[in-house]
Parts: C-alpha cells; sequence; structure tokens
C-alpha cells in the first residue's frame, strides 16, 4: 500500500536558506526526505514527553 505523505516544511523557506547559505539549488526530493528526518525527530520527542508522563512535547524532548 503506497501512503503518500504530507510534506512538513515550507519548500520556498527551506530554498532560500540553501540558496542563501552556500548558492546552491534544491532537490524537489529534498522536500519529502526532510520531512521524513522531521517525522522521525518528532517521534523521538514524542516517546521522551511519554517517558516523563507528560501530555505536552517541549523543546527538551528533541
Amino acid at each position: 500500500m503506497s501512503e503518500e505523505k504530507e510534506i512538513l516544511v515550507v519548500a520556498s523557506k527551506v530554498k532560500n536558506y540553501i540558496r542563501s547559505q552556500s548558492g546552491m539549488n534544491t532537490s524537489a526530493n529534498v522536500m519529502a526526505a526532510l520531512s521524513d528526518r522531521i517525522r522521525e525527530l518528532c517521534d523521538q520527542a514524542i516517546e521522551n514527553a511519554r517517558r516523563d508522563k507528560r501530555k505536552t512535547v517541549k523543546d527538551r524532548d528533541f
């Protein structure tokens, strides 16, 4: 089952950042890869909050 995942980043902001920092262009595939990485980080943060018996994910959970 192939499920399309939602992009979690603002593509124009990411592209502008990369261009301003390096002068490089950004492939369209970067947004999906970056969103996957963000999901992984969020899942880890959620587990950290649960371990601390909280219902709020905080900056320290990342």
